[in-house]
């Protein structure tokens, strides 16, 4: 009968902790392909959302503007200083690009 000695045992387990090990890498680094993937996927996805949310500040933006220059224009037909029909047509035009806004959204 065949005995091992303690050096071979001692072989031995440190021949199947590697293995063990080994697998285990494999199986975290799997694991971490399928996390980066997942990763890229949602900074695709803020890309497009922050691209989207850019153009509508943009857009209100420009709203804003206008929506300031007809006050302006009311103010200044209070002040005598413009004529009603340009007044009137610049509160049209800012009604009509909340109205474009909302219609794109």
């Amino acid at each position: 009968m065949d005995t091992i000695s303690f050096k071979e045992a001692c072989l031995m387990m440190i021949s199947v902790g590697l293995v063990v090990l080994i697998a285990y890498a494999i199986v975290v680094m799997k694991n971490l392909v399928v996390t980066v993937k997942q990763a890229n996927k949602i900074l695709e996805n803020t890309e497009v959302i922050t691209k989207v949310a850019a153009d509508k500040s943009k857009e209100v933006d420009k709203l804003v503007s206008e929506v300031a220059a007809s006050v302006g224009s009311v103010s200044d037909i209070l002040k005598g200083n413009q004529s009603k029909i340009s007044a009137f047509t610049s509160i049209i035009n800012a009604f009509a690009s909340l109205k474009n806004l909302l219609k794109n959204e």
